[in-house]
């Protein structure tokens, strides 16, 4: 038998017509909120860093490198094994089944996939301009959850560019929907924050909601280790579908019923809730850094991708304070 899950503490506040939890640090004390990297110029790394691991989904071993890259550059994924490089941004989006996967706009065949762990630490980090280099399909898992992208960024260095950093923000609200489920961003004055809930039909999981106002500090205290998560009956279902050909135990949660199959348990109560904002926090990014407030209920990859895309279709939802902060977007 596995560990049966704990319950989250039943305290919290109603908002939306749900009740969210604040985060706590690991002495049970809330910390105090930060907003992410506040540093007014673009940064990049200041040296290359690689890694090895394993694709969660096409279960094939990568090999990942980040490379510094110039200001205004952005982010960009190369795939080394077909030679084209593309950017690493919400309109270059082209699956959101499981994770998020970007491509080239017209060489489809040169995609990404798991991108949202490393994009969620890239942003907590404060990189701005960064070339990916990975030689096939999809971004190693590591133990599933963001903290080891930041062990590498850690040890990789960060370097300061002088040009000023851009943000973007939020003017108006735009909402998404696909049944019960929803994501919205909102206006704020300043920073970025995220309120989340999950509801699963499953006994480990269940209901789960969180508040965070995102810092650097915040998400690696908070977000950066919870790891992603299945449940047990869905796992075969998953491999006739050519997905998660790469997933264990080492880089996933698998939960069934009440039971925790993992056999070190959770690294938090809620750990399920705090990985689903980890992945908001990478899939957003994608548009760039925003000052805002984002909203959810039950969304996952594809209501995140459809917020940002619902944002920048209309010029009057948002400004851009700073710089330009996309590149010319891809082509249709």
């Amino acid at each position: 038998m596995g560990r049966t899950a704990e319950r989250p503490p039943q305290r919290g506040f109603r908002m939306d017509g749900l009740t969210y939890f604040p985060t706590e640090t690991a002495h049970g004390m809330n910390h105090a909120a930060l907003s992410f990297d506040s540093a007014p110029t673009q940064c990049t790394l200041a040296s290359p860093i690689a890694a090895r691991g394993t694709g969660l989904h096409s279960g094939r071993a990568v090999e990942v490198r980040l490379v510094p890259a110039p200001a205004h550059h952005g982010i960009h994924f190369l795939r080394t094994d077909l030679g084209v490089a593309f950017p690493a941004r919400f309109d270059t989006v082209v699956d959101t089944r499981l994770c998020t996967v970007v491509a080239h706009p017209t060489q489809p065949q040169a995609r990404v996939g798991t991108v949202e762990h490393l994009m969620a630490a890239l942003a907590a980090a404060g990189i701005d301009n960064l070339v990916i280099e990975v030689d096939g399909p999809e971004l190693p898992v590591l133990d599933g959850s963001s903290e080891p992208w930041l062990f590498l960024l850690d040890c990789a260095g960060r370097d300061a560019q002088d040009t000023p950093r851009a943000t973007i923000e939020v003017l108006r609200t735009v909402r998404v929907e696909e049944g019960d489920a929803y994501a919205e961003l909102r206006p704020t004055d300043h920073g970025f924050s995220l309120a989340l809930s999950i509801d699963f039909d499953c006994a480990a999981i269940g209901h789960q909601a969180m508040v965070l106002e995102m810092g650097s500090e915040s998400f690696r205290r908070e977000l950066s280790r919870a790891r992603t998560f299945v449940q047990a009956h869905e796992i075969a279902g998953l491999k006739r579908a050519g997905l998660a050909q790469g997933g264990s135990l080492a880089n996933a949660i698998v939960v069934d019923g009440a039971d925790v199959l993992n056999p070190e348990g959770l690294r938090a109560p809620d750990e399920f809730v705090r990985h689903k904002m980890l992945d908001a926090v990478g899939d957003l990014a994608l548009g760039g850094r925003l000052q805002g407030r984002f909203v959810g209920h039950r969304s996952g990859h594809a209501l995140n991708n459809r917020v940002l895309r619902a944002l920048f279709a209309d010029p009057a939802n948002y400004r851009v304070l700073g710089a330009d902060p996309l590149p010319e977007r891809a082509a249709a």
